[in-house]
């Protein structure tokens, strides 16, 4: 069934516009209490209780004040938590045995976006059937509950404070940050005051920039999707590594001292690699997850290694439906979204470093070094805009030309054709061990696309 609401990771758009405006928010937070309210609680009497908590736009106030009241109308209980990282929400939710979590967030997007994201009772992204069952409820007539059984609102007294702890508690004992100088980016965004305590309370000396969120500034120049401007931090403060999370810290990228990023794909690369030095790692039973956009050297290497390697769609909750499926622990995107199963529920960028930490700490060696097997193949990307009526998937002319381009990198590189979900695009890359032959191939590829 296609859903009307929801995407990827929630349901997302510019404040003040269908669907991110108070009016639906409200019919949408009791939507969603009406289903929880179905799924029946274990104790007698129990009534359902959902965590809210939100990143720092401006808009943030306005939604939760709407999603508390649908909430509230539908008989569930609530409890605030404030500014707080998505994967900090999803943590409490499990912890606080709630019914479930929900994030006011868009992620890595300007403050005028906004999005609400929903986490089960597990910490987990809610599953497509409970989504299409909220979303079916939507569109129901408001009626609210009789007064006497109105749900009630509280806040989570030291809600930062346990998330600080629960940080703490997935970086090994044996091991601390003393010695270290840190660039802890915070995007402006929701660990602005959890990311610095996490790195100083293990013993770093943290660097905090992005850490002044005013409602407007969220990741603007700022974060993981502006590395360049870590990268600047780092090398200014003359620090051993710089960290930037985006808005809402699902995410993660890491700088090293010489000014040198590394993305989703490297870091996976480097945890995959520790837990098998850790000898925590599975022969056999174990194996890594990436998505169609993962560079082709990481599959590349895990083959080398003997760790299978498994590719999803693009997005996290994909990544986590196959890391789910197979029974493994580890997974990413190369923009920075991380999965460590034997850690966390969810994707979560200070967890993520932490884990790379203790990669380094525990090798004794540094990211360059760490990934210095994996250099990463170059790839070129060609957006062509489809033509009104054009159905790429049928044509014989660029399926062949694209079997024949695949022929020619001879299992040194992949081809990858994918429409944009946005714009009326046809994005064709090319992977090779050499740029000029990956951006050939890509042209090759895009001359036999109709003009629009």
């Amino acid at each position: 069934m296609t859903r009307k609401y929801f995407g990827t990771d929630g349901v997302r758009g510019l404040v003040g516009k269908a669907p991110i405006t108070p009016d639906f928010v409200l019919r949408l937070g009791q939507a969603a209490g009406r289903v929880l309210g179905q799924m029946g609680e274990s104790a007698p009497g129990a009534r359902p209780t959902v965590l809210i908590g939100k990143d720092t736009r401006v808009s943030g106030y306005m939604l939760e004040a709407a999603l508390e009241a649908g909430f509230s109308s539908a008989g569930v209980d609530v409890v605030l938590c404030g500014p707080l990282p998505t994967p900090a929400v999803a943590y409490l939710t499990r912890a606080q045995r709630a019914t479930a979590g929900v994030v006011i967030s868009a992620s890595h997007n300007p403050y005028q976006d906004n999005g609400i994201k929903f986490f089960s009772a597990m910490g987990k992204k809610l599953p497509d059937e409970l989504e299409s069952r909220i979303e079916s409820e939507i569109d129901v007539p408001f009626t609210c509950v009789e007064s006497r059984l109105l749900g009630k609102a509280r806040r989570l007294d030291d809600a930062a404070g346990r998330y600080v702890e629960f940080c703490k508690s997935t970086f090994p004992t044996q091991f601390d940050l003393k010695g270290m100088k840190i660039v802890v980016d915070c995007a402006h965004g929701a660990a602005y005051h959890v990311a610095p305590e996490v790195f100083h309370e293990l013993g770093a000396e943290v660097v905090a920039i992005g850490a002044q969120p005013n409602g407007f500034n969220i990741n603007d120049g700022v974060g993981a999707v502006h590395g360049e401007n870590l990268a600047h931090a780092v090398v200014k403060a003359e620090a051993d590594l710089g960290i930037a999370l985006d808005g809402d810290a699902d995410r993660v990228v890491i700088v090293d001292a010489d000014g040198t990023q590394y993305n989703g794909d490297q870091l996976l690369y480097v945890i995959v690699r520790d837990r098998i030095a850790a000898g925590r790692y599975r022969q056999g039973d174990d194996g890594a997850v990436g998505t169609l956009m993962t560079n082709f050297a990481l599959e590349k290497r895990f083959g080398e290694m003997g760790v299978p390697f498994a590719r999803a769609k693009v997005g996290d909750r994909y990544v986590l439906e196959v890391l789910e499926h197979k029974g493994w622990l580890w997974g990413g995107e190369g923009s920075g979204h991380l999965l460590c199963l034997d850690k966390h529920t969810t994707g979560d960028g200070i967890v993520s470093a932490l884990q790379v930490l203790a990669a380094m700490k525990r090798a004794g060696r540094s990211l360059a070094e760490l990934t210095a097997d994996l250099p990463l193949m170059p790839q070129s990307l060609v957006n062509v805009r489809l033509p009104a009526g054009y159905d790429w998937k049928t044509d014989a002319r660029l399926t062949d030309e694209a079997r024949a381009v695949e022929s020619d990198l001879a299992g040194r590189g992949r081809v990858l054709i994918r429409p944009s979900g946005t714009e009326p695009l046809l994005r064709l890359m090319v992977e090779a061990e050499d740029n000029d032959l990956a951006v050939a191939l890509a042209r090759r590829l895009a001359a036999t696309v109709p003009a629009a």
